[in-house]
C-alpha cells in the first residue's frame, strides 16, 4: 500500500439552532445558509491546501453536533453565561491538507478561519496523518 503525508484539520463551528435542526432533518444545504459556517466553508473552497486532493478541491466532511462548556467569571462567551453549563449547536468540519502542519499556505488559511470564528477559544485540531493513495494519482505539490 502506498501512502502520503497529510494534515487533518478538525474545526468545531457554532451554528444557529435552526441550522442544526435543518441539518439533522437532512437539509445539507442549511450549512450554506448559516453565516459563520458558510464563511468557514468559503475559506476551505479558496485556493489553499485545505481540502485539496489534486483531482478534487474543497473536500471536507461535515457532522452535526453539540459542544458543552461552562464559562468562568472572566470568560466572554458568545453563548451562555458564567458559571452555567451551556450546550451549543455545532457543526464539525474535518478537512485534509496535502502538506505538513507547519506549511505557510495552510497557516494562512487557518488564520483566516480564526478571524471568522466567533468563539473566544476556538476548537480547531491540527493532526499530521498518513493517507493511503492509489497510484498513479496526480497529487498537489506544495
Amino acid at each position: 500500500m502506498k501512502t502520503r503525508d497529510a494534515t487533518l484539520v478538525r474545526i468545531h463551528v457554532p451554528v444557529a439552532a435552526e441550522t442544526l435542526a435543518a441539518m439533522l432533518a437532512g437539509d445539507g444545504a442549511a450549512a450554506e445558509r448559516d453565516p459563520v459556517l458558510a464563511a468557514v466553508l468559503a475559506v476551505i473552497r479558496e485556493d489553499n491546501p485545505l481540502g485539496d486532493f489534486g483531482l478534487y478541491k474543497g473536500v471536507f466532511e461535515l457532522s452535526p453536533g453539540w459542544e458543552s462548556f461552562q464559562p468562568d467569571a472572566d470568560a466572554r462567551p458568545t453563548l451562555g453565561e458564567a458559571g452555567r453549563t451551556t450546550l451549543s449547536p455545532t457543526a464539525i468540519l474535518a478537512v485534509h491538507a496535502p502538506c505538513p502542519p507547519e506549511d505557510a499556505a495552510l497557516a494562512a488559511a487557518l488564520d483566516r478561519i480564526l478571524a471568522i470564528h466567533p468563539w473566544e477559544v476556538p476548537v480547531i485540531e491540527i493532526v499530521p496523518v498518513r493517507m493511503p493513495v492509489r497510484m498513479p494519482v496526480r497529487m498537489p505539490v506544495r
